[in-house]
């Protein structure tokens, strides 16, 4: 069983949604990275999700396309990024990590290679934004080979048959793109967003995340309402970039935030 599927079954045992922070690997350098995870975990999250940076994010909006910049003048590459899991595993060795990126830095390593490292690293799953679910079976026959997880987006506009097709594709949990456009966009629409979770629902049993659009304590509430997950990326990359010149505030400030919205998650008491 998966650290993910662990994860899961034990906040729905405990009548609770998840927490799935958002940051970018190597934001705004190597040796914070580390450290602002395990912040992080002490502020309530409950998984992981780290940013692989990318010369060409194209489904980010401008707060993420900063940071991965930020990283980028670092030259961080993939396996460093794992070389940060493994130094997080040093400490914990029970919080679910997924890694958010794009293709093209596992294409050029090779997918056996990639699985075989991500998991001797300590990662749990992978989100690949630019892979569809037509194109994904060698990937996920890799992944698998490593009791790796590989996550799909859905998106307000997928249709029916595409979304059957994910759902019997993806593991570990399947992500809700609760707006149209770039990350960081829009307004937050939580009755859409619940009918497409029910929809998602009669598909599958996996867990939903909803991510896009939670800016903070209350809207995170709103979506705990109606999903098994919150995530939340650009708000908290927000306090990262805010304290780009002093850096040793970025984990309290990133934790404060967190710890605001793990807050009002618990008040819900998830009905789901």
């Amino acid at each position: 069983m998966s650290r993910l599927q662990t994860r899961f079954d034990a906040l729905r045992a405990a009548g609770r949604t998840a927490l799935i922070p958002y940051v970018t690997a190597g934001d705004p350098a190597p040796e914070h990275t580390v450290p602002l995870l395990h912040a992080m975990v002490e502020a309530g999250a409950d998984i992981l999700e780290l940013g692989v940076p990318f010369s060409d994010p194209m489904a980010e909006g401008p707060v993420i396309q900063k940071a991965m910049e930020r990283a980028l003048e670092h030259d961080v590459t993939l396996d460093e990024v794992l070389g940060m899991v493994r130094r997080f595993r040093e400490r914990d060795a029970e919080t679910p990590i997924v890694l958010m990126g794009y293709l093209n830095p596992v294409e050029i390593k090779g997918y056996a290679a990639f699985a075989r490292d991500a998991a001797a690293a300590g990662v749990d799953g992978v989100l690949v934004v630019d892979m569809p679910p037509e194109e994904a079976e060698e990937l996920v026959a890799a992944l698998r080979e490593h009791d790796l997880d590989l996550i799909f987006l859905i998106a307000p506009t997928t249709d029916p048959a595409r979304m059957r097709a994910i759902t019997e594709l993806g593991s570990g949990f399947l992500y809700y793109v609760s707006l149209k456009g770039v990350t960081g966009a829009g307004h937050l629409d939580v009755d859409s967003v619940r009918d497409k979770v029910a929809a998602i629902h009669e598909l599958t049993e996996l867990p939903v995340g909803v991510g896009f659009g939670i800016r903070d304590a209350e809207s995170a509430a709103r979506i705990a309402r109606v999903a098994e997950a919150v995530v939340v990326g650009s708000a908290l990359v927000k306090q990262v970039e805010a304290n780009v010149t002093a850096p040793e505030r970025i984990a309290p400030a990133v934790a404060e935030l967190l710890g605001t919205m793990r807050r009002a998650i618990d008040a819900t008491g998830n009905p789901n």
